[in-house]
């Protein structure tokens, strides 16, 4: 560290962030607004800093310059000098350390304080006034760092969208109770690819984990304060470094090694990601990083008062991704994931921020532009969040083609119907037909729909039947965050009961609800732990329960209901995976197939008859048949029949024709029972789901011949 230089070489604008080269290191960041750009190199601890430079090259707006004789392991910061003059949109402020936006990975967390504030925040001018401490004691710095790692083993699976079965968790809730991974490693990326948690994802089915936010985010200072933590992490620090207390050890590696795991089971590894946003907050928000860089560029601010931040997502500001810098950061980073981690696609957190321009949303916005045409980033699998509470802030099907979407009209509509909500009908065969009424449109196909019972926010499956009103009182905020209105039926008692008949209603609705996710067309997603009946105690807003209520019970998959529960999930994806016709990879429109007088998509009541106007708009009616079919190769037709029993009494259903030999495949109120095979009638238990399978060969009736024309007769 005593042999660095005086003064830094010219290096290069290109690439941004701190680059080694096994001689030394580049520095290039990007500042349109500010006057003059300082490096600040720190000894190991981060306490000290022993070393400042002046970028003195400015190129194309970024500021550059190349340290010789640096090496992996250098700590750094910067600090920007400019105008502060917040009514015009500038923050900059020289006595505050900045992060490098390109930092891949961080020494030291934010440790709170006023002086982190560019402003004196208990003036009366408030952040018109201007702070002279210096921040750098409580900021964390980068470090550089060597990113190679061999990639030239790995295969990705790129298992086709349709195909696909997501199982969302959280990097450090997933595994911290389960017991079968060393202490050590629970929670942390090494425990992600732990040989136990493959066996149980693998013996589940699913194809992809989705990660909820791994990027370095911040402890919120208004969490600590009530002795909370932001435990679902939608609060990012830096888009490029993991966040540093999901490891084990301390090499970047041990998520590389994770993901190259997961790969090599057929696991595919999808990020959750938080582009709208950062963790800087409002115009009075602390100044960390891109405040303190380029406040007038990186945020959107109000139209002609640019003092303040637009708060199109709820947190405080709004990145302004119709900045070429702005996009070319988050495309950058993208790419980094994609490359040196392996990461196999992304879900955009409150995406339809992405695409706000001047006047809304734009699905032809530059982002999704630059994203879809991207080489490498192109062809991942490309999911989004289509809401956020900006003007206009719902927009369920109107992404460009090469994204999905999550589709929250499914998951409220089959929640609804299982709970017994009255005129269901048509929502519910719209919605497990693949919502072709959202996304049949731009050759887009059904897997555009990711359907979920249940996510991250709101309750688990669980709870989604054991409660009635949302329980948060473990987040201090007087029962008044999440979700008012969470479409569950507690079935008679809240919470937890020893009442058989109310919880076997709970297990048998919990399984008619799995059984119509994955038999609906679209993208299933499992929420980890529903499969054998996690609860957060009727908490439907975790996001600061970094504890036994937010992390994963797996005592309750060793339970009786829990293993049944888990069988019977494994069960349905297996035969989702087993069958086209319950992951058909284009819409249906109920087109007669060849050579028979079959639809390719029909639809029944109980009785076995079409369905009228009046039918699917009675508010009593809560029988629901549908039937997918196909044609074979050798000609045969092959049949799915779903039936679906909300009532409260069992139902005798007549099947439609053909008559045919037919096989229940499963049936929610039997879970035990291996396939069997029936007549044209099925007695289908209250609040049930049953799917029934047949193949059979079908040839349209002849039509009568003719009769012969009489011959003319012929004039005289």
């Amino acid at each position: 560290m005593n042999s660095l230089p005086d003064r830094l070489e010219a290096g290069s604008p290109y690439p941004l962030g701190a680059t080694f080269d096994g001689l030394g290191v580049n520095f290039a960041v990007f500042s349109a607004n500010a006057e003059k750009i300082e490096l600040c190199v720190f000894e190991p601890t981060g306490r000290r800093e022993i070393k400042r430079y002046e970028l003195t090259e400015w190129t194309d707006e970024v500021w550059h310059g190349y340290l010789p004789e640096a090496r992996p392991g250098l700590l750094y910061g910067y600090r920007a000098y400019g105008r502060y003059a917040p009514e015009e949109g500038h923050r900059f402020n020289p006595n505050k350390l900045l992060l490098d936006p390109y930092a891949k990975q961080l020494h030291g967390e934010v440790r709170w304080t006023d002086a982190l504030h560019g402003y004196q925040v208990r003036s009366r001018r408030e952040d018109l006034s201007f702070d002279r401490r210096d921040s750098a004691p409580a900021m964390p710095k980068g470090v550089v760092v060597d990113t190679h790692f061999d990639w030239s083993g790995d295969i990705r699976p790129n298992t086709p969208w349709s195909d696909t079965v997501i199982y969302e968790a959280h990097a450090k809730g997933l595994t911290k109770l389960f017991e079968e991974v060393a202490p050590q490693e629970r929670g942390t990326f090494a425990a992600l690819s732990h040989p136990r948690v493959i066996d149980h994802l693998k013996r589940l089915g699913v194809t992809a984990v989705e990660l909820m936010p791994i990027h370095a985010f911040v402890q919120d200072r208004f969490l600590q304060e009530k002795g909370l933590r932001n435990y679902w992490g939608y609060n990012t620090l830096s888009y490029f470094a993991p966040e540093q207390s999901y490891f084990a050890g301390n090499s970047h590696n041990e998520l590389r090694l994770a993901v190259r795991r997961l790969h090599a089971a057929g696991l595919e590894v999808i990020m959750d990601v938080v582009y709208n946003h950062t963790c800087e907050g409002s115009e009075r928000g602390p100044t960390l990083s891109w405040r303190g860089l380029d406040n007038a560029t990186y945020y959107r601010h109000v139209q002609d008062n640019p003092r303040y931040t637009i708060n199109d997502t709820g947190t405080g500001n709004t990145l302004n991704l119709e900045k070429a810098r702005v996009i070319q950061m988050v495309a950058d980073s993208l790419r980094y994931w994609a490359t040196s981690f392996g990461i196999d696609g992304f879900r955009f957190d409150l995406g339809l921020t992405l695409g706000r321009e001047e006047h809304g949303f734009n699905p032809g916005a530059a982002f999704f532009d630059v994203i879809r045409q991207d080489p490498v980033l192109g062809r991942l699998k490309l999911s989004t969040e289509p809401w956020d509470i900006g003007p206009g802030g719902y927009q369920l099907g109107n992404f460009p083609p090469s994204f999905a979407e999550w589709n929250d009209k499914y998951r409220d509509g089959v929640r609804k119907y299982w709970r017994g909500d009255p005129s269901m009908r048509g929502e519910l065969a719209a919605r497990i037909s693949g919502s072709s009424d959202l996304f049949d449109r731009r050759a887009r196909r059904p897997w555009a729909s990711v359907n979920a019972l249940a996510v991250h926010d709101g309750f688990t499956l669980a709870d989604t039947v054991a409660y009635e009103q949302r329980h948060n009182e473990a987040n201090g905020e007087d029962n008044r965050d999440g979700h008012s209105e969470n479409y569950s039926r507690n079935w008679g008692v809240e919470g937890p009961t020893d009442d058989p008949a109310i919880n076997d209603a709970r297990q048998r609705v919990m399984r008619s609800m799995l059984t119509t996710l994955f038999t609906s067309l679209g993208t299933p997603l499992l929420l980890s732990g529903d499969e054998f009946g996690r609860s957060q105690g009727g908490n439907n807003n975790a996001y600061c329960q970094d504890n036994e209520i937010g992390w994963v019970d797996w005592s309750k998959r060793d339970a009786p209901e829990g293993q049944a529960l888990l069988a019977f999930t494994s069960r349905l994806i297996a035969l989702r995976h087993q069958h086209e016709l319950l992951r058909a990879p284009s819409f249906l429109h109920a087109e007669k197939l060849p050579g028979t007088d079959i639809n390719d998509l029909e639809w029944w009541d109980e009785q076995g008859q079409p369905l009228s106007s009046d039918d699917w708009n009675n508010p009593e009616g809560r029988a629901l048949v549908m039937r997918r079919a196909r044609q074979l190769e050798d000609g045969r037709i092959e049949g799915m029949t779903l039936l679906l029993n909300a009532s409260g009494d069992a139902i005798t259903f007549t099947l439609p024709a053909p008559d045919v030999s037919r096989t229940v495949l499963v049936d929610s109120a039997r879970p035990d029972e291996d396939a069997f095979e029936i007549g044209n009638e099925y007695e289908l238990g209250p609040q049930s789901a049953a799917l029934i399978h047949w193949v059979a060969d079908i040839a349209e009736p002849e039509a009568p011949a003719e009769p012969e024309a009489a011959p003319e007769e012929q004039p005289a």
